[in-house]
């Protein structure tokens, strides 16, 4: 058996501390490490450990750890800085579905969540063993140990015989054990920001002496911005700069600072950062750019080696507005406004946008970070950082890429349900990555992979950073709303028009009005007001006679939301402030959103005091109201909605599949498109549905063929095969309505013809009933996962290009969105009086694709297109699949980037 062990990555994952190990495999090289480790332990620990206060114990599993790599056998370690801190291993007995595990802990660095850690990462390497649970065996005061298989979040049971516990641990994964490893996760990740977003002291690194460098800048701005803490700079050359204590290097420091901001010529950004690490600093800032990979990676390789969180390279700063720390470590031209809002952007320019926009509709901000370069510290950081303070009610996030999407996702949706999180959906028109040719890649674009991980996780994306503030002040000022009927009042018939036509492209409706409710607006406005829907006024409507209209639409139940659409006129006594007065809230229409459009206003949006000590989102443009209200109705109601699950599924070979992927790519090492056999055996593999079917590499093959597959009525179809044919049709590679022997052996004989030294062999079908023609496809993103596609079927695929995707896999609210968001959503439903399709049969094929998406990661892509949808059943007509050579990945293993 090769020894593989260095060819598998080591990782770095936060202790629940928040200091960096790293974890990787035990190799030979490690055995002097591994004895030490023994040797140095307490007696009492190494009773615990191996039943008695044994050296020659200690030993033997040194050997055992660091011998040559066997089936069944695993063994990681963790370590900062060179030094073995624990190790864990399991190794099967005789049933090879089952482990021993074990794990011992260095003295002294117990309670740091070591050994949970180290469990962690084992489990997933177990299950892809195919070992269904973990046992050992411990003493019954061993707290510590029985302690930790009690939280892992897996299923644990004991058995105490005499003064030992037998604890056997099943692997299963579960919402329970990934909830337990987010937990753990998110407790750790917030620990190891504090020294970044709440340092007690702080040190810039290449302030200079004139003005205009980057990290003067920086020092300005903290000591403008009345940091509360200890602040120095490192200058060689000077004892002070702008005031502030300057030092000739970071260990020459009175004290050693939690944070360093890094703004220094790129080549000595490592140098420094290994200074900063050796003198003992927690966190850095870099906002030096230019740096080339080499300098790149010997950045990063010292924070991790020294256990360092970075923002950066290349990027604006940080800052948290407490007025306890009032931290401002960026250059940018004004102050953040102190406030609720949680800032994460990539872009520098993003980010003083945002900032400046923010400030100006007096929301401010709680915490930003400029990620730049994004080496480390990310949005999923961020977010679990908001989540954790009490100062943040509403994220912000600008994000130009993902470094893992799912996990991500899980804790946006988890984020979500307590603040809105806000986007801007850079990178929108990204359409070079069609790097195959089938439907399926040509659908999966940037974009829509992106709109699905935003809708997945109930984040509400925007397509703009004007957007984004505009529904930014809604969200921050109104209540959601119930649902998407809108009631427009007007003083001007035209603006209540504009109003109108935002609102119903925006996907809000304007309901009409009751008699009830049109006679009491009349009763209250002057004479020549219309109340329909839109209310029309009139310009000579007072300040009075508005509140009292609004008051009364607020009152009526069919209405979720009022906008107010305002001109100045010289007939009304009432100015446009005092107009905007008579929004105030009543009793009546509290827990209720309302607007205002103002188009004479200067600013794009603005926030208004209201009478009621509240504010009111003001816009320029109708447009711009009605968008903020109906990403405040989507908001409303993907809350209202609990959270999805997996549904079970039955008559899943998970084994089987991966056989028949893994004999694939042995065959063809590269990957490739499979035959159609092998395609049908790993479809059958997942219970998905298929038109009977027959190969035939002749023509007498192909006869015979049709003779057993004909319907009813006869007819049969041939198509064409040969490695990498994707577009049947484009090449005219089928002939369909065949009817008897004569006509298989011509159709036959045809296709022999034209792709002579192409044709493999061909598929025979019978002629499928009629119906509606579907697609369903995988597209395996490396950076998303899987991508699961669904819409209208046949040569139109492309071209009408009618697609719903959600990101795999998939839950039961995700497969109702996928069948009612494409267009042809209503011909399965029974438009036209046909009667619905099999809904319950198409919702178990997208399952299935889903979960075979999941159990597969060698799977590229599948495109299953014509999908045939009936009232009576659905079955693939067609079906693609490509594998790649690709190596299984825990998306939700606790490590850092």
């Amino acid at each position: 058996m090769t020894d593989d062990r260095l060819e598998r990555p080591a990782v770095h994952a936060l202790l629940s501390d928040g200091t960096t190990v790293c974890i990787r495999e035990v190799t030979p090289a490690d055995h002097e490490q591994l004895r030490g480790l023994y040797e140095e332990m307490s007696p009492d620990n190494l009773r615990l450990r191996f039943f008695a206060a044994s050296r020659r114990s200690g030993a033997a599993a040194a050997d055992q750890a660091c011998a040559s790599p066997r089936p069944g056998y695993r063994a990681l370690l963790a370590e900062a800085q060179g030094l073995v801190m624990g190790v864990a291993e399991y190794a099967t007995g005789k049933d090879p579905r089952s482990a021993e595990i074990s794990i011992a802990v260095a003295d002294g660095l117990h309670h740091r969540g070591i050994g949970t850690l180290l469990v962690e990462h084992l489990v997933p390497a177990a299950r892809a063993e195919g070992i269904g649970e973990f046992t050992a065996d411990a003493l019954s005061d061993d707290h510590e140990v029985l302690r930790l298989f009690a939280d892992l979040g897996l299923r644990a049971v004991r058995r105490f015989e005499g003064p030992e516990v037998r604890c056997t641990i099943e692997l299963g994964e579960d919402e329970t054990y990934l909830s337990a490893v987010e937990a753990r996760g998110r407790s750790a990740d917030v620990a190891s920001l504090t020294p970044l977003l709440r340092p007690d002291a702080v040190v810039v690194i290449g302030a200079g002496r004139r003005p205009g460098s980057v990290g003067r800048a920086i020092l300005h701005h903290l000591q403008e911005g009345g940091f509360t803490r200890r602040l120095f700079a490192v200058n060689p050359s000077v004892t002070a700069v702008l005031g502030v204590p300057s030092h000739p290097s970071v260990s020459a420091l009175p004290t050693t600072p939690d944070l360093a901001i890094v703004a220094v010529p790129a080549a000595a950004v490592p140098g420094t950062a290994e200074e900063c690490g050796k003198a003992g600093v927690r966190a850095l800032v870099v906002a030096s750019a230019g740096l080339d990979s080499g300098q790149a990676q010997a950045l990063l390789t010292a924070c991790r080696t020294y256990g360092m969180r970075l923002v950066g390279p290349n990027c604006l700063g940080v800052s948290n507005t407490d007025p306890d720390l009032s931290l401002d470590a960026t250059f940018a031209t004004d102050h953040p406004r102190r406030g609720t809002a949680g800032v994460a952007v990539q872009s520098g320019g993003v980010g003083i946008a945002l900032l400046n926009g923010l400030s100006r509709l007096g929301i401010g901000t709680s915490t930003f970070a400029s990620l730049g370069d994004k080496y480390d510290v990310s949005g999923n950081d961020m977010l679990q950082w908001w989540e954790s303070d009490d100062r943040t009610d509403l994220a912000v996030l600008h994000l130009e890429s993902f470094g893992n999407p799912r996990a991500f996702s899980r804790t946006a949706r988890r984020v979500t349900r307590r603040m809105p999180v806000l986007t801007v959906d850079a990178g929108r028109t990204d359409a070079g990555r069609r790097a195959a040719a089938s439907h399926t890649a040509a659908a999966a674009t940037r974009t829509m992979t992106r709109q699905a991980l935003f809708t997945q996780a109930g984040i509400t994306a925007t397509r703009s950073v004007g957007e984004l503030l505009e529904t930014a002040a809604l969200l921050h000022s109104q209540p959601l709303p119930a649902g998407t009927r809108v009631a427009v009042v007007t003083n001007a018939g035209g603006a209540g028009v504009l109003t109108a036509d935002a609102c119903a492209e925006a996907g809000l409706s304007l309901p009409p009005l009751p008699p009830a409710v049109i006679d009491a607006l009349l009763a209250v406005l002057p004479d020549g007001a219309a109340a329909g829907n839109p209310v029309d006024a009139t310009a000579a409507v007072s300040e009075d006679q508005l509140r009292s209209c609004v008051e009364r639409v607020l009152r009526y139940a069919g209405i979720d939301a009022v906008l107010l659409a305002l001109v100045p006129t010289a007939v009304a006594s009432a100015t446009g402030d005092e107009l905007i007065r008579a929004l105030t809230h009543s009793p009546g229409g509290r827990g209720r959103p309302v607007a205002a459009v103002r188009l004479e206003q200067d600013l794009p949006v603005r926030l208004l005091p209201a009478a009621d000590g509240g504010a009111i989102p003001s816009y320029a443009e109708p447009r711009s109201a009605a968008r903020a209200l109906a990403h405040a109705a989507r908001r409303a109601a993907w809350l209202r909605r609990l959270p999805g699950t997996v549904p079970e599924l039955s008559g899943i070979d998970t084994e089987r599949a991966h056989a028949t992927a893994e004999d694939h790519l042995a065959a063809h090492p590269d990957g490739g498109w499979l035959d159609p056999r092998k395609c049908a055996d790993l479809l059958a593999c997942y219970g998905i549905p298929q038109l009977p079917w027959a190969w035939a590499e002749t023509e007498n093959e192909a006869v015979l063929a049709a003779d057993r597959l004909r319907g009813a009525d006869g007819r049969v179809v041939m198509k064409a095969h040969w490695p990498g044919l994707l577009h049947k049709s484009r090449q005219h590679a089928v002939h369909l309505d065949l009817q008897g022997d004569s006509q298989v052996r011509a159709a036959f004989r045809d296709l022999e013809t034209r792709f002579a030294g192409l044709l493999t062999g061909v598929v025979v079908q019978p002629l499928a009933a009629r119906g509606t023609e579907l697609f369903a496809g995988v597209a395996q993103d490396e950076v998303f996962g899987p991508l699961v596609l669904f819409g209208l079927g046949g040569t139109a695929t492309e071209v009408l290009a009618d697609h719903a995707a959600r990101l795999a896999p998939l839950t039961d609210h995700d497969i109702h969105d996928l069948i009612t968001s494409p267009r042809c959503a209503p011909l399965l439903f029974g438009a036209h009086g046909s009667g619905p399709v099999d809904l319950e049969g198409l919702e178990q094929l997208l399952l299935r694709l889903s979960r075979m998406a999941g159990d597969l990661p060698q799977l590229a892509e599948a495109d299953f297109n014509p999908v045939l949808a009936t009232p009576g059943g659905v079955s693939v007509l067609d079906a693609r699949v490509r594998l790649l050579p690709r190596r299984p990945q825990n998306p939700y293993l606790r490590r850092l980037r």
